[in-house]
């Protein structure tokens, strides 16, 4: 209920002549006639009064914008979205309902900033979405529109719900392109290259966030968190000729040796095999999705890990049996050859596999990426004649030094070689 004072000045305004004036003069003196125990139900009564004294709709409009910069003006959230509330609710009520919508929406504005402020990023998001931006209703920029959009997506990001925030995503690439301003590219950009993460789509999250680490728009610290964040996306990428590029293109970045992700990086893009230890504290900065465990029941870092080292294992050996190869990967034979065939099949790793023999044979050459593309075809003789290069190389590579030695030191020769 109303304090006493404001009650009096209400039903003064609505014996006015001047109605506009009278509550122009009212919202002045809000602040030092109302307390803070009865703020919000003062404010209420006022807008109860606005909708119930047949002001015309000019005058109602012009009120109502006076209502509502007054009510900006005490940056308090709590009471911003009481009273919020409380005005769409009389404006929700026939006939304002299509009358005041410019009005509704700054509302919903304030009352979006009034939930972010309370870090309750759902009902920031929900109140932002009831904002009217259809051109049939209200005059709207596109540069408005985008600006709403961004801000849904990012309050639905924030409580990772990244289903409703690609929805909005999608709305903003159809209009993105007319929009000049840097800020908002920007933000649309990041919101894409965190949904892309979140669906697990790594190597084109770890591209977007790489791109972003290049903005001047941001600040320095920022840039080097995006470009952390493009290394996580690259290292948790499946193993192939794609991670590869990702990988190397990061690598070849002067900024990423300062990164905590290097190490794992430099190991992933020269092939080495990675100890348990190193994967361990690689995990801990990991955000939780991309902790996540899959379908299989590995996580998605551990199912990288295993085909990153199943690379490098091809790049030490080649040929290797399929218990041995599961040692090396920690799993056992069977999910040793289940990963290897779909590597091969997907076109992320050259080689083949003898069932009979459970023994895989790596091809020392780069994949494709194409799908099919890693099956090596067999030819008959093929590991003899390798075999043979192999020894004759390396005779002819004794017989090297062996001239060298006769060149430099002709008498410790003829003291020690023996024919």
């Amino acid at each position: 209920m109303a304090s006493p004072q404001i009650s009096q000045l209400l039903a003064a305004a609505q014996a006015a002549d001047d109605q506009a004036a009278a509550y122009d003069d009212l919202l002045s003196s809000l602040k030092s006639v109302s307390t803070a125990n009865t703020l919000a139900a003062d404010m209420k009564a006022i807008v109860g009064a606005m909708f119930s004294n047949d002001l015309r709709v000019v005058t109602l409009r012009a009120v109502l914008e006076r209502f509502i910069g007054v009510l900006r003006e005490f940056s308090q959230p709590d009471l911003i979205i009481e009273v919020g509330q409380h005005a769409l609710d009389k404006i929700a009520e026939p006939p304002s309902t299509a009358t005041f919508l410019d009005q509704a929406a700054a509302i919903r504005t304030l009352m979006g900033d009034a939930h972010e402020s309370n870090e309750d990023f759902l009902e920031a998001a929900k109140v932002l979405s009831e904002i009217p931006l259809d051109a049939a209703q209200r005059k709207v920029t596109n540069d408005e529109r985008v600006g709403v959009w961004v801000r849904i997506v990012r309050n639905y990001l924030e409580v990772d719900d990244t289903t409703s925030a690609e929805t909005y995503l999608n709305k903003l690439k159809n209009v993105i392109y007319t929009v000049s301003d840097p800020m908002l590219n920007l933000h649309f950009r990041l919101s894409q290259a965190r949904i892309q993460d979140a669906k697990r789509e790594f190597l084109s999250a770890s591209s977007a966030y790489h791109d972003i680490s290049f903005s001047p728009a941001v600040s320095e610290d920022e840039r080097l968190y995006t470009l952390a964040m493009a290394a996580r996306c690259a290292i948790l990428a499946p193993a192939g000729p794609l991670r590869s590029r990702a990988l190397g293109r990061l690598y070849k970045d002067e900024r990423a040796g300062g990164l905590a992700e290097f190490a794992m990086l430099e190991k992933m893009f020269l092939d080495r095999l990675l100890a348990p230890a190193e994967v361990d504290k690689f995990a801990q900065g990991l955000a939780p999705h991309q902790l996540a465990t899959t379908s299989d029941g590995s996580t998605v870092l551990a199912k990288a890990v295993v085909e990153h080292n199943l690379l490098g294992a091809s790049r030490l050996y080649s040929n290797i049996g399929f218990e041995a190869l599961g040692v090396l990967l920690g799993l056992d034979a069977a999910r040793a050859e289940d990963t290897t065939a779909r590597m091969i099949e997907q076109g992320r790793l050259v080689g083949r596999i003898d069932q009979i023999e459970e023994v895989i044979w790596f091809e020392h050459g780069e994949a494709s990426g194409e799908k099919g593309s890693g099956r090596a075809e067999v030819r008959v003789g093929k590991e003899m004649r390798r075999w043979d290069a192999n020894v004759q190389g390396l005779a002819e590579e004794v017989e090297n030094i062996t001239n060298a030695l006769q060149r430099e030191f002709p008498e410790f020769v003829a003291a020690n070689l023996v024919v």
